[in-house]
């Protein structure tokens, strides 16, 4: 906050708005008459804030006003001189300590004048200020969200052409922006500066334009980038056209009429449109020296041949590229249907490359002795999509009693299945469809035993079980894998918090093993 030295003359004038309490008159600046800042007190006995007494006293000492007011004027100590002044540190503690409160509305603070001064002064958020550029009052906390977003004096940079302007102007200013984004209605395309859009409206091949024969007769209305082909498909219509416009000429020349240069204006006028004889006479001379009308027929005529051969022209060239687009769509089709069996060749060996990868997969962690180690690392990356709910079980790859017998795999639910969730491992065992299936003994029968291996290798957590024979899950498979049956309740996730021996690196190992007595 400012220091009360450099406060202008009515930096007090909320003073005793500001008291909790009624001023006593010795509080009072003799000057400003409003509750003392920082006081003087000068050599008559009088006080004034630091401010005042130094304003009155910037030109050299000056008569006190208070003493003659009061009738106490004396010549030697009723003068204000700042030399003989003193800072009236006394009065200057019981100022501070007098209670205050904020005198802006909708604010509840309280306190002592001297915390006020300090600490709630020029920060009170219900504080009214003025907006140097829009002059509107607005509240102290509002004054950067005025400024940036409301006041309608404020000044903006348009971010196309970066020129200055304020906000009221705002939309005046887009309208002749030269850099302003536009888009084409025609062909859609956006963010065209205007001051290249009606270059771009030239060009687009999507905007259209009347044809070039529109001087004719042609109404067509065609695509900048489909002129050339509307032109090479209405050539017979053109000279059609022509052909009409060539027999009213011919019409005219037989009439009565004559014709006349008249600078394009027309070339043809009517006999009760005839110039005065002297005009006709002059007429008659300047067409002695100009061309005639058979000469300007003849012209006309030999531009209908010309244009006449390139439309026999056209033609056979028309011709020529529709069979040879004939020939084209036949080769596409052809091309079309290898493709075709292609894509279908390489959904096949996608199809049989998946399966050699599963293969593969299973050959390099199988086992062929009922007994199997499965490592399980990246775990708490596992339990967070397991809790996510995105992947909420693994499968193990499968592994057998013999290289002939029994496939199977594990399933762990890392958050825990039915009564073990959100509270346990749950790992269950699988029995799987094999080929060799209708050579064993159904339903499965042998004992199965399941372990978190302890990599300290002292207390593993083992849990076993011998399949319940009426179960569904331990019969012939009919399908990839029978339903699976185990233990929900394998071990507390607790087991695994902390600096746990079961999990080392973020990884854990389980093992199974299949007693394979009676096989």
């Amino acid at each position: 906050s400012p220091s009360l030295n450099s406060l202008p003359p009515q930096a007090g004038q909320n003073s005793l708005l500001v008291l909790s309490v009624s001023m006593e008159p010795k509080y009072q600046c003799q000057q400003c008459k409003e509750v003392l800042r920082k006081p003087f007190q000068a050599q008559c006995g009088h006080r004034f804030c630091v401010f005042c007494f130094k304003e009155l006293t910037s030109s050299g000492p000056i008569p006190c006003e208070a003493c003659r007011a009061e009738g106490i004027f004396e010549e030697q100590l009723s003068m204000l001189n700042i030399t003989e002044a003193f800072p009236d540190n006394a009065a200057r503690r019981e100022i501070d300590s007098l209670p205050a409160k904020c005198p802006n509305e909708g604010c509840s603070w309280t306190g002592t004048l001297k915390d006020y001064e300090g600490q709630h002064e020029g920060r009170c958020e219900f504080e009214r200020v003025t907006c140097e550029a829009c002059q509107v009052l607005i509240l102290l906390s509002d004054r950067d969200r005025h400024n940036e977003r409301e006041c309608e004096a404020r000044t903006l940079n348009c971010k196309y052409c970066k020129v200055s302007f304020n906000f009221k102007d705002i939309k005046a200013h887009d309208e002749i922006c030269q850099k302003f984004p536009m888009q084409c209605k025609d062909c859609g395309k956006k963010k065209i500066p205007r001051e290249k859009f009606q270059e771009h409206s030239k060009s687009c091949a999507k905007s259209k334009s009347a044809c070039q024969f529109r001087e004719i007769g042609c109404r067509a209305v065609v695509d900048n980038g489909k002129q050339h082909e509307h032109e090479q498909a209405s050539i017979t219509e053109h000279l059609r056209l022509m052909l009409a416009v060539l027999s009213a000429v011919r019409l005219r020349a037989d009439g009565a009429g004559e014709w006349q240069e008249d600078s394009g204006l027309g070339l043809y006028r009517g006999p009760e449109d005839a110039p005065p004889p002297a005009a006709r006479a002059a007429a008659a001379n300047h067409g002695e020296r100009g061309p005639s009308v058979q000469q300007k027929m003849t012209a006309l005529e030999n531009i209908a041949c010309v244009l006449n051969r390139e439309v026999e022209r056209t033609a056979l060239t028309l011709e020529a590229l529709t069979r040879q687009h004939r020939l084209d769509q036949e080769k596409i089709e052809s091309l079309s249907t290898k493709v075709r069996q292609l894509e279908r060749t390489l959904t096949m060996r996608d199809l049989k490359l998946a399966e050699s990868e599963q293969s593969l997969r299973e050959l390099q962690f199988c086992t062929y002795d009922g007994m199997f180690i499965w490592k399980i690392s990246d775990f708490s990356h596992r339990r967070q999509d397991a809790l996510a709910g995105r992947s909420p079980a693994l499968f193990s790859p499968a592994f057998y009693s013999s290289k002939y017998g029994y496939k199977m795999c594990l399933r762990l639910y890392m958050n825990g299945d039915g009564t073990g969730r959100n509270t346990h491992l749950s790992l269950f065992f699988v029995v799987m469809r094999g080929k060799y299936d209708a050579l064993l003994k159904w339903p499965f029968g042998q004992k199965v035993t399941l372990m978190l291996l302890d990599q300290n290798n002292r207390e593993h957590i083992i849990d076993a079980f011998r399949p319940d024979t009426s179960s569904t899950s331990f019969q012939r498979p009919i399908s990839e894998m029978n339903i699976a049956s185990g233990c929900p309740l394998f071990c507390p996730l607790a087991k695994l918090a902390g600096k746990s021996s079961y999990l080392r690196d973020d990884t854990i190992f389980i093992k199974a093993i299949v007693d394979l007595t009676g096989l």
